[in-house]
């Protein structure tokens, strides 16, 4: 990772090893890549769901049939970062309700993308 400043010295952005090989090679489309006109929440061929930690609490409940209160969080990473109480990894899961959230793209800040699984409604628990 490169950090980009401009002519005052302000931080401008970041640049990855991803975006000098899109550079050189051309768009690099991987498996957690969306698409800027996609949805943020995706059905994946094994039924289970692949959404942005972005998307919004309402547009879940909507699309998933969930009953989650926007209360207290905006977003379902808001949601998911709580019942951890603490940034989880990669692979990590938790079980909210009825569904199994695990962690596939998270960085030292924040998360990006959970996979969601509808399960028997349980206890809630963290794995």
């Amino acid at each position: 990772i490169a950090i980009v400043v401009n002519e005052y010295g302000g931080m401008a952005g970041l640049i990855t090893i991803e975006d000098v090989l899109e550079q050189i090679v051309g768009e690099i489309e991987d498996e957690y890549d969306f698409d800027e006109d996609e949805d943020n929440i995706v059905l994946e061929q094994t039924g289970s769901y692949r959404i942005k930690a972005i998307t919004e609490i309402d547009n879940f409940n909507e699309t998933l049939g969930a009953k989650f209160s926007d209360d207290d969080y905006d977003t379902i990473g808001g949601l998911v970062l709580s019942k951890f109480g603490r940034l989880p990894i990669r692979d990590e899961s938790v079980i909210i309700g009825n569904f199994k959230f695990t962690v596939l793209r998270a960085d030292s800040r924040r998360l990006h993308i959970l996979k969601v699984e509808k399960i028997a409604p349980e206890s809630e628990t963290v794995a």
